[in-house]
């Protein structure tokens, strides 16, 4: 499986950002689709979570203002960034697994990772 994250960038406080994850090869490897990010410093940490029923999970820090979706047809998942807060500034990482776990925030549960792309927050 080879995943592909893009959309990082500079953007001001407030602002907006989408996030966008390919996934070839296996796909069928790839049920759990989430996203992580690692800030200078700090361990990598979970951020949003896509389920093979169509459910989703959120960090409590990102919840209400970042919203993860699928695209079957392009085997793309999305992170849609909303009000953009300092703190979000990390690289954001795309992860999958073949099958969802209750442990679904660990990312040592992922041994399918994309290169991360950067997301930086400041005015």
């Amino acid at each position: 499986v080879q995943l592909q994250a893009s959309g990082g960038g500079l953007v001001q406080p407030g602002g907006s950002l989408r996030l966008s994850c390919a996934v070839s090869g296996r796909t069928s490897s790839s049920i759990a689709m989430t996203w992580f990010r690692q800030a200078p410093g700090k361990e990598r940490e979970f951020v949003a979570g896509f389920r093979e029923n169509r459910s989703t999970y959120y960090s409590d820090s990102v919840k209400g203002r970042f919203t993860i979706s699928r695209d079957n047809t392009k085997n793309t998942v999305h992170l849609q960034m909303n009000d953009l807060k300092p703190e979000d500034t990390a690289e954001y990482f795309c992860a999958v697994r073949a099958r969802w776990t209750t442990d679904y925030r660990n990312p040592n549960q992922y041994n399918n990772w994309g290169r991360g792309t950067q997301v930086t927050v400041s005015s």
